[in-house]
């Protein structure tokens, strides 16, 4: 079967974050699909297959870092969405039934993809104890996130202490179930995007996320309530980088980036 790796919210090849993408005729065992995405060893891999005529969804989706199955994934469902197009199994709007419900995904004109995935809620927080330790940074707020993401957004002061985190991650790794996002406003307004951040994700080891769709279900409101605008821009990543425009739409957010195949190979297991 064909397994592909695409470079999800990247309009360049080696930028972005990478995931594998297999599309298969229904889901194996279990044991199998995690040991696929272990072996692909990438932050996420996604599988699909295509689900029966006139139902509430076209295909079914799940994703896989190399030891857990999370309940969403935002740059593997770009990477998959953007497979489906690229081989011509599908030409318009895909609806995934994924565990975190139907979500979305349209073709724009411009060659990207616009997700639609739920909002999170967001609950302000006091600063748990050691988390400024462990950022080693200054914190304005923190707030929780809905349970299908499991994160701390935490604000720091400027996108300077953003970008330059070297955080201790076996800290950070009991501060939350999957992680903490750090954020901050863009230095410049006039750069190309509003807001920065970084996602570290220690208890799923995942070091640092470079690009993560899902944090933009957070801080999409986040920082449109800070800003007055429901539509942004973030720029996230250390090493990796890339760019994700967000929509805010009540208790759904459109989440819109491009995607490039890197590598197109045959899996003989």
């Amino acid at each position: 079967m064909r397994i592909r790796i695409v470079d999800a919210f990247a309009d360049r090849p080696f930028s972005g974050n990478p995931a594998g993408v297999l599309l298969l005729d229904s889901f194996p065992d279990d044991s199998w699909l995690r040991q696929v995405a272990a072996e692909v060893n990438l932050s996420e891999t996604a599988f699909a297959h295509p689900l029966p005529a006139g139902g509430e969804a076209d295909w079914a989706l799940r994703w896989f870092t190399p030891t857990t199955e999370v309940d969403m994934c935002g740059h593997a469902t770009l990477a998959t969405a953007h497979v489906l197009r690229t081989t011509g199994a599908a030409s318009g709007p895909v609806r995934f039934a994924t565990r975190s419900g139907v979500l979305g995904a349209a073709p724009e004109a411009d060659g990207g993809i616009t997700m639609d995935f739920p909002t999170s809620s967001l609950t302000p927080l006091p600063v748990p104890d050691g988390l400024l330790e462990a950022l080693g940074a200054e914190i304005v707020a923190v707030h929780g996130t809905a349970a299908h993401i499991g994160d701390l957004v935490v604000e720091l002061r400027d996108e300077e202490a953003v970008r330059g985190l070297a955080p201790d991650l076996a800290a950070l790794k009991a501060h939350s179930s999957r992680g903490v996002i750090a954020t901050a406003r863009a230095a410049d307004p006039g750069c190309g995007y509003d807001f920065v951040s970084r996602c570290f994700f220690p208890a799923i080891d995942i070091a640092e996320d470079p690009v993560t769709g899902s944090a933009h279900t957070a801080l999409a409101p986040y920082w449109s309530a800070r800003l007055g605008r429901d539509e942004l821009t973030g720029f996230q990543g250390g090493a990796r980088t890339g760019l994700v425009r967000t929509r805010l739409r009540g208790d759904r957010t459109l989440l819109t980036g491009h995607a490039v195949t890197v590598i197109d190979g045959e899996l003989h297991a």
